[in-house]
């Protein structure tokens, strides 16, 4: 995780009212999550957004009336991050489509809060500190804007990338960059015999991989994981 945040406000919108008391529970182990309110109707969550304008929205899939998915197609434009929390992993793809920051299976648990809170983290300070580096594709390098500098970054150099909403993180050995591309984007333009897609999130470069699980594989000992329909295409990788 990167450096504390600021106060990163948010509310929880979940029919279920053990699930809001977890996730009020959970959050009062970061200070910089402040917890603006829970909500178990999407109507109530969607008039809290439009008066508390939240940074982040935790929300169910099931909710009676409106769905959490048709919620956040309403919230969207207002929201910066969407986490689903939800029993239902079908829904999932939905949920990636409209650029949600996260996606928890239910039940769930402090550990799983943890990594998602990490992703936040990674998330919200990228963001603040640059809306997103302009970034071109040059033969085998990248060429990043950053502030009055353009970097040279060589493909060779990348280990991992990360979908994050409407942003891609580059993670590099030495620095990790924002760029308002998606994952697909990038993989259009990437050189194939350097990069695999393993995950709707997660793309890796070959020639950092240091070991291959069923379901997961070490990238500069970073675990990444690997999403089902990917299982077969990794299977496949010769280290």
């Amino acid at each position: 995780m990167t450096g504390t945040p600021a106060k990163i406000r948010f509310i929880a919108i979940d029919d279920n009212p053990l699930d809001l008391l977890f996730i009020s529970e959970y959050s009062k182990s970061y200070p910089f999550l402040q917890d603006c309110g829970t909500f178990n109707m999407a109507l109530e969550g969607y008039e809290a957004v439009q008066y508390i304008k939240p940074d982040l929205v935790f929300l169910d899939v099931e909710m009676p009336g409106t769905s959490g998915i048709d919620l956040l197609r309403k919230i969207r434009s207002q929201v910066p991050m969407a986490v689903f929390i939800t029993s239902h992993l079908e829904f999932a793809l939905d949920g990636y489509e409209l650029s949600a920051l996260d996606y928890i299976l239910k039940p769930l648990t402090e550990e799983r809060f943890a990594q998602t809170v990490r992703r936040i983290c990674d998330y919200w300070d990228m963001k603040q500190k640059s809306e997103a580096y302009e970034m071109m594709f040059e033969q085998d390098t990248l060429s990043i804007k950053e502030g009055y500098n353009r970097i040279k970054l060589p493909q060779r150099e990348i280990v991992y990338l990360e979908a994050m909403q409407d942003y891609t993180k580059i993670v590099t050995t030495r620095k990790n960059y924002l760029t308002l591309s998606s994952l697909s984007f990038f993989m259009e333009q990437l050189a194939p015999s350097l990069f695999v897609r393993v995950h709707r999130s997660y793309a890796v470069s070959l020639g950092h991989i240091t070991e291959l699980r069923n379901s997961e594989l070490i990238c500069n000992n970073t675990v990444i994981p690997v999403g089902k329909t990917y299982r077969s295409t990794v299977a496949k990788l010769k280290l």
